[in-house]
């Protein structure tokens, strides 16, 4: 006999409503951010392609104190120090889904957990599969498991798809477990020669910036110049400087106490993400993503293996990792989908996933540091692979735009005007109530309104 349905838990159900609202607040946020992103790379692409003299020179001026280690390039500046501010984000983030969101609970966590590390694994398989076959360099394994939040929800914006909430709440989970297995595959395979010296002060910045934390001590003028001691001493560690960001992010309280609106890593998220998202990110784009595109070159993209490992990593290899570890997960457990939604839906977010930019140009960048020319062609791919993903996402939502434009207003009804969506009050008596005397004061209304079509009436048929 199988199990009651009580008993087995809902995948890509409704959240609770703070939950709902925080999701909401952030994703507002990364969208814009992500039209910016999308502007920065198009600037890039016309400045590089028609200026390129003028682009590498800016991109590659220096500047900064030599004697700190700090002697870099607008590039480096832009990939190292805003950036740090993006992986701050996303180590907030990270924190809070561990502490307060869908990975607090390991039931509840593991279906999105597994379908991102199966969408990171299957893109490195993809990419090692080609390149072992074509003989070309394994170096690049890491550059087509990443996914852009983003860039991504930059593209529903242009398309003009409404995504549920529960999707959208899927895709960010897979975005923040996707980020902090990039983090660990930067700071672990993209760091040869470190500074023990340099790596032990930053440690020794962080355990005081944790300390300042636990002790309640407020004030941006005490963290701020802490945060850049210890960016700076990472930076001349050898490890990645993005790491000392995420390390920051995760040490901030993303739990309430009693009387708090948000907690203290809430609030600052909600202060860092504009400049993270309207900022460093485009910043980075518009620095990173200027590549020659030609004839020639595209075709280097498809014919080349480490290029086309990308490619097709990012646009098979992420859809068939997600939508596969998603499936064999919830068939092999108690997670049963939302009846709400099909399992196609799931398809097409994991094929929105496939759009890897931030994170996977800069892996690019540290990947073949050493060859700047095949750095580029990455790039290239990876803006492709990221574009033609984001064209087969488009066309398989647009497909189900309908049904997800009658679920979001459904999400989003509130015929008692009290600020709460409609379907989190349906248990509530008080709810009923309202509505009870809302329909009264209607009936009422249209009552009196036949009485007025009535009198009117009567008074034209009477004797001229």
């Amino acid at each position: 006999m199988s199990a009651p349905n009580s008993r087995r838990s809902i995948f890509l159900g409704r959240m609770s409503l703070p939950e709902r609202n925080f999701i909401a607040d952030a994703l507002r946020a990364e969208t814009v951010g992500g039209i910016l992103l999308l502007a920065a790379a198009v600037a890039a692409l016309i400045w590089a392609n028609t200026l390129g003299a003028s682009y590498e020179s800016v991109r590659g001026f220096h500047l900064g104190p030599a004697s700190l280690g700090l002697d870099l390039s607008i590039q480096h500046w832009v990939g190292n120090g805003l950036l740090a501010l993006f992986f701050f984000v996303a180590g907030i983030e990270l924190k809070r889904e561990l502490v307060a969101g869908e990975l607090r609970d390991r039931r509840a966590a593991a279906l999105p957990v597994i379908a991102a590390v199966c969408g990171m694994a299957m893109p490195a398989a993809v990419y090692f599969t080609v390149n072992s076959i074509g003989g070309g360099s394994l170096q690049g394994w890491a550059v087509p498991t990443a996914t852009d939040i983003a860039f991504a929800l930059a593209v529903l914006a242009v398309i003009g798809t409404s995504l549920p909430a529960a999707l959208r709440a899927f895709l960010l989970t897979l975005a923040v477990v996707d980020d902090l297995f990039a983090i660990l595959i930067i700071a672990i395979f993209f760091t040869s020669k470190i500074n023990f010296l340099a790596l032990g002060l930053a440690v020794v910045g962080l355990a005081i910036f944790y300390l300042l934390l636990r002790k309640g001590v407020r004030g941006w003028y005490v963290y701020v110049p802490l945060a850049l001691v210890i960016w700076a001493l990472m930076e001349n560690s050898g490890v990645h400087a993005t790491i000392a960001g995420v390390a920051m992010g995760l040490m901030l309280r993303c739990t309430r106490r009693d009387g708090e609106t948000r907690s203290p890593g809430e609030h600052i998220e909600h202060l860092v993400r504009p400049l993270s998202a309207g900022l460093a990110v485009p910043l980075f784009a518009l620095f990173s993503a200027g590549v020659s595109i030609s004839g020639g070159a595209v075709h280097d993209v498809f014919t080349r293996p480490e290029t086309l490992g990308v490619v097709l990593g990012l646009i098979v290899g992420k859809a068939l990792g997600i939508f596969g570890g998603t499936w064999l997960t919830a068939r092999f457990t108690k997670a049963e989908l939302n009846p709400d939604l099909k399992w196609p839906d799931v398809f097409a977010v994991a094929s929105l996933a496939g759009i890897g930019f931030t994170v996977s140009l800069l892996i690019g960048e540290l990947a073949f540091a050493k060859d700047l020319a095949l750095a580029d062609e990455i790039k290239a791919s990876v803006l492709i692979g990221s574009l033609l993903a984001a064209v087969f996402a488009g066309i398989l939502l647009k497909i189900r735009n309908a049904k997800y434009r009658k679920l979001c207003e459904e999400e989003e009804r509130d015929e008692d005007r009290d600020g709460i969506p409609d379907i989190y009050e349906l248990d509530k008596p008080e709810y009923h109530l309202r509505m009870a005397a809302i329909h009264e004061a209607k009936a009422a209304e249209h009552r009196r309104l036949a009485e007025v079509a009535s009198s009117s009436h009567a008074g034209d048929d009477g004797p001229a």
